[in-house]
């Protein structure tokens, strides 16, 4: 379970294809706090770290999990944003976030307000996934509130400190980016719809 609050980014070190799966090689700040099988959310994907050597770890990425997300589109210097699992003593500060990337969406719209930023992003909808206005939303691992919501499509507003300390300053249209749908709404929109997911 996270929250959606970035505690990091991450780089890139290396790239290794193993069949179907890939191993990605990174370093973060807090490298040598991770232990062997915990979980990590990357760009709001969770996985499990295998191997710490140094200051660096790895994680492995299967197939369907490249398949739905952005992590097949990285590369060797691709700055990531990082949560570790949130500790039950813990604040709620964003909302509750599984680490399971529903979808991804294209980044649309990128405008400078004058120090915030405001970013829409467009994804495909099949009736199962939406946002509402003031709701919530999970861009890349970050919890952020809706600012406005349309069919497929949704803008947020980014503070200044958000997009320093994430990799959202590096967003360019067109960029794809990991999105995980509020799971209240989620299961509001499958009640409604009554519809298999895909």
């Amino acid at each position: 379970m996270f929250t959606g609050i970035i505690e990091a980014v991450g780089v890139i070190e290396k790239i290794e294809e193993k069949g179907s799966n890939i191993d990605f090689t990174l370093t973060c700040p807090f490298t040598n706090e991770l232990k062997i099988d915990q979980s990590l959310a990357h760009n709001g994907c969770c996985l499990t770290v295998v191997e710490i050597k140094d200051n660096q770890y790895v994680v492995t990425a299967i197939n369907e999990t490249l398949e739905k997300t952005n992590l097949g589109k990285w590369n060797v210097g691709t700055v990531v944003n990082l949560e570790r699992c949130m500790k039950m003593d813990g604040r709620l500060d964003g909302h509750i976030v599984q680490g399971h990337v529903d979808h991804t969406g294209e980044v649309v719209g990128i405008e400078n307000k004058d120090g915030s930023y405001f970013i829409t992003v467009k994804y495909e909808s099949n009736g199962n996934f939406v946002t509402v206005p003031q709701g919530s939303i999970t861009v890349n691992g970050i919890s952020l509130t809706v600012a406005k919501s349309e069919d497929s499509q949704f803008s947020v507003a980014i503070i200044p400190y958000t997009w320093e300390f994430t990799n959202m300053q590096h967003l360019k249209i067109g960029d794809k980016v990991n999105l995980e749908f509020d799971i209240i709404g989620k299961y509001i929109a499958r009640l409604i719809n009554k519809t298999e997911w895909q």
